[in-house]
């Protein structure tokens, strides 16, 4: 029963200690959308452009402060809002069909949604995929595809 109850202990110091070592933003930084609006109707292939201020654009993996990389989330609940949400913001963002990565710094992307609703948000990575500290994160806006 000890050594159960010590390792729990040290999960949870060790689950602690990395939420503590999210790499900070900078105080009022913000991401957006540069080209679309909640509620737009475009067609598709739809292009969009990711806006930043206050922070830099860094490849993944580039440890500089006050920078990161896009990360666009589609089609899912707001960040830290979802089925995993507390380990999204501790561990970083998952890699499919609703979570896109932009680890080469790019600042925009040309997706073919089908016509429908969407949903779009943009969240800011750190050099691992993880949202920073407090989350710079985009409202979330619904666009309709024709």
């Amino acid at each position: 029963m000890k050594a159960i109850l010590t390792t729990i202990s040290v999960a949870l110091f060790a689950t602690a200690a990395w939420a503590q070592d999210q790499t900070p933003s900078a105080p009022g930084a913000q991401v957006y959308f540069a080209n679309l609006a909640d509620g737009d109707t475009v067609q598709s292939p739809v292009t969009v452009v990711f806006g930043l201020s206050g922070m830099g654009v860094a490849p993944a993996g580039t440890e500089a402060d006050n920078t990161g990389h896009h990360h666009l989330l589609i089609n899912r609940p707001p960040l830290g809002q979802g089925e995993d949400g507390a380990d999204e913001m501790l561990y970083g963002l998952p890699a499919d069909d609703n979570h896109m990565h932009f680890g080469g710094g790019q600042t925009e992307v040309t997706l073919d949604l089908p016509a429908g609703q969407h949903t779009l948000q943009l969240v800011l990575g750190d050099a691992g995929h993880v949202p920073h500290s407090p989350p710079v994160v985009s409202e979330v806006i619904t666009i309709s595809v024709e």
